[in-house]
């Protein structure tokens, strides 16, 4: 079992680091491109490419990989995702506010902008007008980010030290260990227990993430849009083998499912 749970967390990470190296490769090109027909010398090219592709890579690292929550495949997850990008732009909104002030702050010009101007432009209008953008975006994106669990099937999730057991009640299907069976494209409410200590249920392509608590039992509703095998993992730090307390989501389209859920072998 522990042999069989490495393999796991070794193809988790492995594929996370080839996603990422060929990301980098690309990157790496762009920039060479962009700097070499902006007139540097290739010495200059050479020494400025490689901060800036080591800072842009690490920003973007995780962006499409399979445990990102930047890559949805289900209405949660997009809702999610898109909030986070308005979220992201509203900062760095502000960032290129504040840097603009910093770089006008060098400037040797004796004439200045009135102060009316900064204060009421700067300090309330400005931030006002963001940041109720961005509570309407969270208010909007949030309800869509609570699926309805009215017509959701409900499966339920044993946690433990470190191990995931799925049943699936109300069908014929036997119980699974470490792969969760759901049907594409209808919402699955996900009812959390464990045994030990606190849990932590996430499949970040498909919602948002919740605990599992001893003693309660949680619900979290997620859905897939299409049929494929999605990763999930404990994010909740349990204990030395947390690194290896990982399962996959295989979404069936309904054929499949139904030949699982009357009993037959995935």
């Amino acid at each position: 079992m522990q042999r069989m749970a490495g393999d796991r967390d070794f193809r988790f990470r492995t594929m996370e680091v080839r996603g990422s190296a060929d990301r980098v490769d690309q990157l790496g090109f762009c920039i060479r491109f962009f700097l070499s027909h902006q007139g540097y010398s290739k010495r200059s090219v050479r020494s400025l490419t490689v901060p800036l592709w080591m800072f842009i890579a690490s920003a973007l690292s995780g962006c499409d990989a399979p445990l990102s929550a930047l890559a949805p495949a289900g209405p949660t997850a997009s809702a999610i995702a898109e909030l986070w990008w308005i979220m992201l732009a509203g900062a760095a909104g502000i960032l290129a506010l504040v840097l603009g002030l910093l770089a006008l702050s060098f400037r040797r010009r004796s004439r200045t902008a009135p102060e009316r101007l900064w204060l009421i432009g700067g300090g309330i209008i400005f931030p006002i007008t963001l940041l109720t953008a961005l509570l309407a975006a969270a208010i909007v994106l949030g309800e869509r980010s609570i699926p309805a669990r009215a017509g959701a099937m409900e499966v339920e999730a044993e946690s433990s030290q470190y191990r995931w057991r799925f049943s699936y009640p109300g069908t014929g299907a036997l119980p699974t260990d470490e792969t969760l069976h759901i049907p594409a494209g209808r919402p699955v409410t996900v009812a959390l227990s464990t045994k030990d200590v606190i849990h932590s249920f996430w499949v970040p392509r498909l919602g948002g993430k919740m605990d599992a608590i001893p003693g309660h039992v949680n619900r979290l509703t997620i859905q897939a849009s299409v049929p494929g095998t999605y990763f999930g993992l404990c994010a909740e730090y349990c204990g030395v083998g947390h690194s290896r307390h990982g399962f996959q989501v295989i979404a069936h389209a309904p054929a499949e499912w139904r030949a699982f859920a009357a009993g037959g072998r995935p």
